[in-house]
This record gives C-alpha cells, structure tokens and sequence, in this order.
C-alpha cells in the first residue's frame, strides 16, 4: 500500500480564506462609505463599491458552490490573481501610489509563497509589480478636501513603490522557504507514518501466520499421516492413485509453506501493494461491518462497467470506511451502496434509511468541517463533533475525490456520493 503524499499537495484551507476574504471586503466598504458619506470627499466610489459587490459575488460562490475543504493550486492561484486584480483597481481609482493602502497588494502573492506552488508564487509576484508600476504613473486623484491638494515631490512618491517592491520580495522569498521546509517536514513525517504502517501490518501478519502455523502443524500432520496409509491401501487402484498423490504432494506443500511462516514470519506478501478496484474496497468494508453488525448491507454494481485499478490505500480504505461506518450506525435496517463508472467518472453512492444529515448543518454546509454540533435533540447522542466526517472527507479529497452530502427526498435517510475523474485514479 502507499500513503498519498501529502507534503507534496499545494492547497489554501477554504474556510480559512474564505473569513479572510471577508474581512478583506468588509474593511474595503467601510474605508470607502467613510470617505463618501463622513469625510464627504470626491471620488468615484459608486465604481468602488461595485469592484467590492464583485468579489463578495465571488466568495459567496467560493463558500456555497466549491465543495472541497482545501481549495488546489488552480483554484487558489485563480481567485488570489482576482484578489490582486481587484485591489489594483480600487487603489486605480483611488489615488494609486498615493493611497496608504497601496501596500495591502502584496498580501495575496506572500500567502501563496506559503501555501502554493512555485510557478503560482512567481506569476502572482509579477503581476503584483505589473500593478504598482501601473499605479504609480496611471490613477485617479487621491480623495482630498477640495481647498486641499496633495502634493509631494516625485522622488519621494516613486521611492514608495521601490519600498513596497522590496518588501514584496522579501516577504514572498521567506514565506517560500518556510513553506518549503514546512513540507520537507512533512513528507518525513509522512515516509515515517509509511514505514510504521507497513511494519505494523507485517508484524500482525506474522504473529498471525507463526500462530497458524504452530496451530495447523498437527493436523496438517495426521492429514498426511492418513493420505500415505491410504496409499499404501489403494495405491495399486488406478481411480484413487491420481487423488491420493495430489493429496500428499499438497500436504507438503502446505508443510514447506508452514515451515517458512515459523522461521520467518515476517514475509513479504503481494497484497501489500496490490492494484484493486473499488469493487474490492467495498467487499472488503462491508464483510468487516457484517460481521459485527445486523444491518442489511446491499451492494450494487450494475453500472459500474468501467473497474479502473489502482494501488490500494489506506487513506481511501479509512475514508471509505468512516462513511460506510456512519450509514451503518444511523441505519434503522439498511444500507444501500452504488458503484457507477463509465469511461470520465467513477462514482460511490452510500445511503441508509435513519433519520438523514441534522437539518441546521447540512442547510449552513457545515458538513466536513472537524469540531461542529447539531442541535437536534432528536437524535443529538448519536452525533458526536464531526471528527469522522471530517477526516473521511479530507483523506479521500487528498486522493482526488469530490464529496457531497444529502438527504433523500423521496425517503428519510442520507447520501454520500464520493466521485473521481477516472485519469485521477491513476495517480493514486
């Protein structure tokens, strides 16, 4: 098995920037209503107020309409390249250079030095120096009483945008590096967490196998014992000879095998690292849970005609298993799961037939997020803080999955439907 590396997944925390961003828009209208309605200066802020509506438009579909908790490199460059874009237009209109807010610019292209990609740092970068050198020949006037004009001499107005460049540079340069040590970190702790696993399994597996094997010496040895006694018999009897020697000869083979297990236990063994499809995750899921469950667990794969392989992971093995795990716990008697693929997508359905997602939660899209309580009595001992959901969700989007959580309309109970590109599997 192999643990997907996480060091290596450039991502922003969507709920993180999603509050910055607000604060950001917020800090934006109040700055520009102060200097229209109290300070009651010029300036085209009706122009301001829909550059700021924009953005609000556009993190209200980042927090609604994008399902991920962790937004990728290509999500996050595009709306940190809106961010800059934005602002660059409001310091535009507001006096450019001029404007003491001017150095908020450099804010976008510092977080993505820490958080993202190489390449996104650098575009962002450029794009940032693009708008203060823009700024500093090309805007409107800053907002000013009109008995009042602000002036200052040339070499001190250029020297503000050689300041702000050279911040700009260090701060990206060092967000960089702490990022890149950051993920150094981590992809040790991850090939740590890769080699304990592998050597925890291997030492179950052999403590299991040299149990067995001291087990099954015994009667493995009677059932040889008697296949010789019987030869001796009938060995002459063409119609048992045949029988009877493929008895032996698999007995010791078995013998050989048992032997080797007890010298040593800790072999290798090919399932390690087996390429499985979803099919076989499942199977292997839901026998565990019939074992210790009395639960009706139905599997259908009708329309899963396309059975991409991939390596078996532990991560998505976990993920799985926390979905399965919650239909099985809020079932009243069955749990339904639907595989579907064709040649662009692989789909998972799980459903159950309890009482659904608590109303206020799935309604605010507060599903997958860790540390979160429903305030449905009804049911509230049943649900704890949204740690399972939480972690199941971000293991499997960590392997390119897409979740979405809901209620069947047509019968209590919920979904989750867990959805892959099929070139994504490959990756895994």
């Amino acid at each position: 098995m192999r643990f997907f590396k996480t060091s290596k997944y450039y991502s922003l925390n969507k709920p993180t920037y999603v509050n910055l961003r607000w604060i950001f828009y917020i800090g934006q209208i109040i700055a520009i209503l102060t200097v229209q309605f109290f300070l009651k200066f010029k300036f085209n802020y009706i122009d301001c107020v829909l550059l700021v509506f924009f953005g609000v438009l556009t993190n209200l579909y980042l927090k609604f309409k994008i399902k991920e908790n962790q937004l990728n490199n290509s999500v996050s460059t595009a709306y940190l390249f809106f961010d800059i874009v934005q602002l660059g237009f409001l310091i535009y209109l507001t006096g450019g250079i001029t404007n003491p807010f001017i150095v908020l610019i450099i804010i976008p292209s510092v977080l993505s030095a820490q958080y993202l990609n190489l390449w996104t740092s650098i575009t962002l970068t450029i794009l940032t120096i693009i708008i203060l050198f823009i700024t500093s020949f090309f805007y409107y006037e800053l907002p000013h009483p009109e008995i009042i004009h602000f002036h200052v001499p040339n070499f001190y107005l250029y020297s503000i945008p050689i300041a702000i460049l050279i911040g700009l540079v260090f701060l990206v340069y060092f967000s960089f590096q702490f990022g890149k040590e950051s993920r150094i970190r981590k992809e040790a702790y991850d090939k740590m967490q890769e080699i304990m696993s592998k050597e925890n399994e291997l030492l179950s597996l052999g403590g299991q196998a040299a149990a067995a094997a001291h087990s099954l010496g015994t009667p493995l040895s009677t059932i040889l014992l008697t296949a010789k006694e019987l030869k001796k018999e009938f060995g002459q009897n063409i119609k048992f000879k045949n029988d009877l020697d493929l008895l032996i000869s698999q007995s010791n083979r078995c013998s050989e095998i048992l032997k080797k297990l007890s010298l040593n236990p800790i072999i290798e063994d090919e399932f390690l690292d087996v390429e499985v499809t979803f099919i076989n995750y499942i199977n292997e899921i839901v026998r565990s849970y019939q074992k210790i469950s009395e639960k009706i667990f139905i599997i259908n794969s009708e329309q899963f005609k396309n059975q991409v392989k991939s390596h078996k992971s532990l991560e998505i093995v976990y993920g799985l298993r926390n979905f399965i795990g919650n239909a099985n716990k809020f079932s009243n008697e069955k749990v339904k799961i639907f595989l579907k693929s064709n040649k662009k997508e692989t789909e998972i359905i799980i459903q159950d037939d309890g009482p659904g997602f608590p109303k206020d939660l799935i309604d605010k899209h507060k599903l997958g997020e860790p540390y979160i309580r429903s305030m449905d009595d009804l049911h509230i001992s049943k649900y704890g803080l949204g740690l399972g959901t939480f972690i199941g969700k971000t293991l499997l989007e960590k392997n390119f999955a897409e979740i979405t959580f809901k209620n069947l309309e047509k019968s209590s109970g919920a979904e989750v439907k867990i959805k892959w590109i099929n070139k994504d599997l490959n990756k895994i």
